[in-house]
């Protein structure tokens, strides 16, 4: 019989740190998340061209950072000082991007959990795991494990990051269920399965939890099917609708 759940975290986060209710990836963010209720965030992280973390989703600049160039290629001094907020309104303009750093010192001080996404540029998916996890190791502390969950589309990130960090819980992050997901998650000592809500059904969920593995799913954005993917038994739910989906739904 499988249990009734298998995740000891808060079961509803709040997408890129606030949801639509502030820029993407920012502290901003997170303030929302936090104002909104909400004791679980996640977000993404990627290194800068000093190999400091920082707060991003997209590689290249253009979106949520106004200009031309890569995130890669960028030193970390120079990314602190750019503008990530004024593409979602003239309330946040000047928000700057995010070191991670400061995204966990924030988290820690308000008692968020935290979902990081290892979101690597291209070609540098064993740098990012490794520097993330020995830095999020290292100003967590041994007993910080219970603060955070790695993800990552990236294999080669979710390795190096089990590498460094074997004692901080991974998810494999997958659009769809891969034939060979069981060997996935066997190689990687993986906690927890990461699926697209597009490409999530009953039969599935009821397949990996199964097989001894929590699903989360990703994003969920209306209350009616929160309620439908919960009656499924997925064990964790991300979504930017904080504003709909309150904080003490599940």
């Amino acid at each position: 019989m499988v249990p009734p759940t298998m995740w000891p975290y808060p079961k509803l986060l709040a997408h890129r740190g606030g949801g639509i209710l502030a820029p993407e990836n920012t502290l901003a963010a997170l303030r929302a998340g936090a104002r909104a209720g909400y004791r679980a965030v996640e977000f993404d992280v990627m290194l800068a061209a000093d190999a400091v973390p920082v707060l991003m989703h997209d590689e290249h600049f253009g979106r949520t950072v106004a200009g031309t160039g890569r995130v890669a290629a960028t030193p970390s001094v120079v990314l602190a000082q750019m503008d990530a907020g004024s593409w979602f309104g003239p309330a946040f303009a000047g928000e700057p991007v995010a070191l991670y750093r400061d995204a966990v010192d924030y988290c820690r001080e308000n008692g968020l959990w935290m979902n990081v996404e290892i979101k690597p540029a291209q070609g540098a998916g064993s740098k990012t795991g490794e520097v993330v996890a020995a830095l999020t190791r290292q100003w967590l502390g041994a007993d910080g494990s219970g603060g955070v969950l790695f993800s990552s589309f990236s294999i080669i990130a979710l390795q190096a990051a089990q590498a460094i960090a074997p004692d901080i819980p991974r998810g494999l992050l997958v659009r769809a269920l891969p034939d060979d997901w069981q060997e996935l998650m066997a190689s990687l000592q993986a906690f927890s399965l990461h699926i697209a809500d597009a490409g999530l059904s009953e039969a599935i969920v009821q397949q990996v939890r199964a097989a001894g593995y929590p699903v989360f799913c990703y994003t969920v954005n209306s209350r009616r099917r929160a309620r439908q993917l919960s009656g499924w038994g997925v064990d964790a739910i991300c979504t930017d609708r904080i504003d709909r989906i309150a904080a003490d739904f599940a």
